[in-house]
């Protein structure tokens, strides 16, 4: 197709410039045919078309097996799995989720997340056959068939699982979990053709996000961790703050028992002293005075 569009442009061009060409003068239609050929030649359009087509047929393989890919379940599942990874590791911390580990008793979702409310389970083994079947059916009818069947069987089956399996909070899961589909054409597919079941199954607890949904709902996730433990920060601070208050209290207490009681005892004593020290020196200038008259 890309091909064909850029023949049809340089025709075009050529076509112009010919019809130009020949209203200001008479040329032979041999002159022409060697005007082109050379200009076609002096260009190197020969060998831009040739990198295009090669490039196009690139992108075509390239489609092909991806389009191959999503075909097999247990690809099309890899491919779900690693895009879900991918997103996880780009945008959270490794202590802040898991991939495939065992928790809720026994169960392993392909990822988790360990947030404020709980752990936040992600499925992401979307079924995903009927609805190419239905992209691919010629009949109208056929297409309605299939897509009834991705819609009232697969979507709602596979929510149903999602919501016993991982939305379980008194096992320590949260009270919501992901069904990601790891493809925005499935996504808002089911935004418009589903959108009431999706609300209801949002109010059961399962939440169904595309890569860029699911994308700003971890961000959210991260922005209520962060204030959760700022919020513990500032806990330990007012903690710490009310035991040096304590501590201080303590110590103002020692110091007026010592202040009141010892020291103004020890000033009394020291009055003595310096009475009885005073007394001493007398008698002993006394004794020297006697000294002096003998």
């Amino acid at each position: 197709m890309i091909i064909e569009i850029f023949l049809v442009i340089i025709m075009v061009l050529l076509l112009v410039l010919i019809f130009l060409t020949v209203r200001r003068r008479r040329i032979e239609v041999k002159d022409i045919e060697a005007t082109l050929s050379s200009a076609w030649t002096t260009l190197g359009l020969d060998r831009a078309i040739g990198a295009v087509e090669t490039h196009a047929k690139d992108i075509r393989d390239s489609y092909r097996s991806f389009e191959q890919m999503l075909r097999v379940p247990t690809e099309r599942a890899s491919f779900g799995e690693l895009s879900l990874e991918t997103i996880l590791s780009d945008q959270l911390p490794p202590d802040m989720y898991g991939i495939r580990e065992r928790i809720l008793d026994g169960r392993t979702p392909d990822a988790h997340i360990r947030s404020t409310v709980g752990l936040i389970c992600i499925d992401s083994k979307f079924p995903l056959d009927n609805y190419r079947n239905m992209l691919e059916a010629g009949d109208q009818a056929e297409k309605e068939t299939f897509r009834k069947r991705f819609v009232k069987e697969d979507l709602q089956n596979h929510l149903n699982k999602i919501c016993v399996d991982y939305v379980c909070p008194e096992k320590g899961s949260a009270e919501f979990a992901f069904a990601y589909i790891p493809s925005e054409a499935v996504y808002y597919f089911l935004v418009n053709e589903a959108f009431q079941m999706l609300r209801d199954y949002t109010k059961r607890g399962v939440q169904v996000v595309s890569p860029l949904t699911f994308s700003h709902k971890i961000e959210l996730i991260k922005a209520g961790v962060h204030a959760k433990k700022l919020s513990e920060d500032a806990e330990k601070v007012r903690n710490n703050l009310v035991r040096l208050s304590e501590r201080f209290g303590e110590i103002d207490k020692i110091w007026r028992v010592f202040y009141e009681t010892h020291f103004k005892n020890l000033e009394g004593k020291a009055e003595e002293l310096d009475e009885a020290y005073g007394k001493l020196r007398e008698e002993f200038d006394r004794i020297s005075r006697m000294s002096e008259e003998e």
